[in-house]
């Protein structure tokens, strides 16, 4: 069958970890036409925005996309082309894997985790009003009024909505998943104690959709937050699939890459009802780019969980066994995977993907 994907090289190093990544896909022979568009620093010229319409409509007709890395640029009107492309399509589940693989510097070998982070809501809705505005002066006024709370006149203002759809979505999203892929537990991770109305709402609504599930073998438990980030580091081992606001949801994915390696193996994808968008965790390293050095790891396993997503589980274990092997022996990875980062013996972005493609 014929796959039909739009292609985001991004900017930075994007333009080099997806060439590893797209000659490492089609070395499984899956059939799959790339549609390529740009997006990020580099057409800001051209288009005068960072995220060029033609970007979103190539992602809405193909349903199926993945990208590189992109660097927002600072003062274009944009707080993240990553978050305008979760919100304007609607891709309201964060899905971030922090699996260890064999020869990754790591001290917990024993972890396994599935971050499930909601995409739309939360303090990166972009509600906000800036210090000394008109806006923000009213918006004080009325929120004064409303609660009864004293602000600050030289205060800043960032509103956190989180809603009761939202909230039972993305854990319905979190137990489904947990079914499909022979997980054991939901961790549902707030803030509730304090947050009674925001984090409340997203707690109850958690326990509702448990519930819904109770007669599926999935455990449901809840944690703090904080108390959620110092169990993960003394005991990443009881935990398995968490989901949680945004927010909470970023802060816990970056410590759950931590724990197994860093963002350099750190896969992600934004899903919705009928799109997904694939990428690496990391940055666009632009200090980097043009050097072949970069780590192609995390868009690799980016591209792993595209091919599951459309049906081609054969060609993603195999590529997910093939990266694994490579990790496992240590000799053609790149700096950051090597037991000191100035090995003489860490190969390049290009001669990585070289290794993983002879292991298909």
């Amino acid at each position: 069958m014929k796959h039909t994907i739009t292609l985001i090289p991004g900017d930075g190093t994007g333009p080099e970890v997806v060439e590893a990544m797209r000659r490492c896909v089609e070395a499984t022979g899956v059939d799959i036409e790339w549609d390529v568009h740009n997006a990020g620093v580099d057409v800001m010229d051209e288009f005068g925005t960072p995220l060029p319409e033609s970007v979103l409509d190539s992602i809405r007709e193909n349903k199926v996309a993945i990208k590189g890395p992109v660097t927002t640029p600072v003062g274009s009107g944009f707080r993240s082309v990553n978050v305008a492309l979760r919100k304007t399509l609607d891709l309201y589940a964060c899905l971030r894997p922090a699996r260890y693989y064999q020869g990754v510097k790591s001290r917990y070998p024993e972890a396994d985790l599935v971050v499930v982070r909601e995409n739309t809501e939360d303090l990166y809705a972009g509600i906000e009003f800036e210090r000394g505005t008109e806006e923000c002066a009213r918006a004080i006024e009325v929120i004064s009024e409303l609660s009864g709370s004293t602000i600050r006149s030289d205060s800043g203002i960032s509103i956190k909505p989180i809603s009761e759809m939202a909230s039972k979505r993305i854990v319905r999203f979190a137990f489904d998943y947990a079914i499909a892929n022979g997980r054991t537990k939901v961790t549902a991770v707030h803030k509730a104690n304090i947050m009674k109305y925001s984090d409340g709402l997203f707690l109850d609504c958690a326990r509702q959709v448990a519930e819904e599930y109770a007669d599926s073998g999935i455990e449901f438990e809840d944690r703090i937050v904080d108390n959620m980030c110092m169990q993960l580091v003394q005991k990443p081992e009881l935990y398995d699939v968490l989901v949680l606001p945004n927010l909470y949801g970023d802060i816990v994915s970056d410590l759950c890459s931590g724990l197994v390696g860093g963002l350099g193996i750190a896969p992600g994808a934004n899903i919705g009802a009928e799109r997904a968008l694939f990428e690496p965790t990391h940055g666009s390293a632009p200090k980097y780019a043009g050097q072949n050095r970069v780590n192609p790891t995390a868009t690799i396993l980016s591209a792993v969980m595209m091919l599951h997503y459309i049906g081609e589980d054969d060609a993603a274990d195999r590529l997910d066994n093939a990266v694994a092997e490579v990790i496992a022996e240590g000799r053609d990875v790149t700096y950051d995977l090597k037991p000191t980062r100035d090995d003489p013996s860490a190969v390049g972005t290009s001669e990585m993907a070289d290794a993983i493609i002879a292991r298909l």
